[in-house]
Parts: structure tokens; sequence; C-alpha cells
């Protein structure tokens, strides 16, 4: 039986998602906080914050899943053409609170955010215990584009990107994949399906199906030169 459970501030674990409610679709808890054990917990299986400033803190696992496998990103030869001509330089966690500060402001300019200042925060936590990271994309020293989300074992689950050029945060999402499928990574959680995701080749994938890959996934052990912050070069 599907149904809504409220979290204390005592207690970490979570619900089963299989109990997410249909409508709306994937809202599985609501209350708790934001610190990172809670967080790491939620991502451990397949559940991920989501909620509007001023609003009590909802969690979600909704059904179906958007995934990608790491490589699997649709890109286009006029994109690979745009991205060409510019002299774009990328990174791995050089800029991380720059990164989500951006899909912040970003997003709250275009059409609202949820990315509160507590996110800003809870995520930023995250990334110094070595748990959260971002991808870069520079122009002449300039950060003009890129995302972050968090890694849990072979798996990266995506949160939010931005651009501040055009095709900036598709440039970063093929560094994404690429540096992903460098490191054996097997599998990238986009959460919700919407058109725009699934035109960059993601797939809508059972909940159930998903759970059963990120459990599959979620313990091994990658190399831990993964995240160094560093330099890294897009291949076109």
């Amino acid at each position: 039986m599907n149904s809504l459970s409220y979290l204390n501030h005592e207690l970490v674990k979570f619900p089963s998602p299989e109990l997410a409610l249909t409508d709306p679709n994937g809202l599985l808890a609501i209350g708790g906080d934001l610190q990172p054990q809670r967080l790491l917990n939620a991502y451990y299986e397949g559940i991920f914050p989501w909620f509007n400033e001023n609003d009590p803190i909802l969690w979600w696992s909704p059904d179906p899943r958007a995934v990608f496998v790491p490589g699997s990103m649709k890109v286009n030869r006029r994109l690979i053409r745009d991205i060409k001509k510019r002299d774009w330089q990328f990174s791995v966690n050089l800029a991380f609170k720059q990164v989500i500060h951006y899909c912040a402001q970003t997003r709250m300019e275009n059409e609202g955010t949820w990315i509160t200042a507590d996110i800003e925060q809870a995520y930023t936590r995250l990334h110094t215990q070595g748990k959260a990271h971002s991808i870069e994309v520079w122009d002449k020293g300039c950060l003009i584009g890129g995302l972050y989300g968090l890694a849990i074992g072979q798996v990266f689950c995506g949160e939010s990107m931005f651009h501040l050029q055009s095709n900036a945060s598709k440039a970063a999402m093929m560094m994404l994949h690429q540096h992903l499928l460098a490191h054996q990574f097997k599998l990238i959680d986009a959460q919700v399906v919407n058109p725009h995701l699934v035109s960059l080749g993601a797939k809508a994938l059972k909940r159930s199906d998903f759970i059963n890959l990120l459990k599959r996934f979620r313990d091994t052990e990658v190399d831990p030169l993964t995240w160094q912050p560093k330099q890294v070069h897009l291949d076109l």
C-alpha cells in the first residue's frame, strides 16, 4: 500500500521507494533534514530531495526514472561543430561552489529554483566530504557552464546544470559522460523523465529496475583519483 511517511530529526532511515505515491509521482516522505548522512542514505536507496523554498523537505523516488549509460548521450554534428569552434576549457571539481550557485541563480531568473540556500550549503558539505562533484566549462578563465551531482559507487546522481553561453551545459554533459566512461561508472541517474533529457539520450527505466541496478553498482569502489580537482580535456 502506497503511503506518505513523515521523518523526524533522529531517524535517518527511509521507507522503501516502492511505497512512494503515484500522485504526485514518486513522493515518498516529508520532513527530516539535509544533514550529510541523511542525504547519502537517501541517494543510496534511490531517493532525492526536491522542494521549493519555505516548503517542508520533500523526498522523491519517481517511477519511471530517467537514466543514461555513460557514453550514451546523443550528440549531433552541429553541436560538435559548435564546440570545436570555441576555445573552451574543462575541469573537474575546481569550482563546485560556483557551479551550484550558478545553477540556483540561473534557474531562479528563468523559472524558479529548488536549489535554496540550505540546499547549496548541504551539497557543499557533501563536496567537502568527497561525495558531491562538479564539471566546469570555462571560456578565457570565466566559468560559463557546468553541472553537479553525487557519486554513489559506480552511479553518478545528477542534480542540476547551468550555462551562460549557448551549449555550455551540453558540453558539460559530454565531459561528464567521457569522464565517467573513462573511470568505469555504470549509470547516470537523471531523476525525472522529460523531453529534453530524452532528446539527449536518456532512457525511462522502471523504478524497480533502476533500484536493482543501483544496488548492483552502489557499493563498488572507484579509483580515488577520479574526482581529484584537475583540468580535463574533452575529446571530440
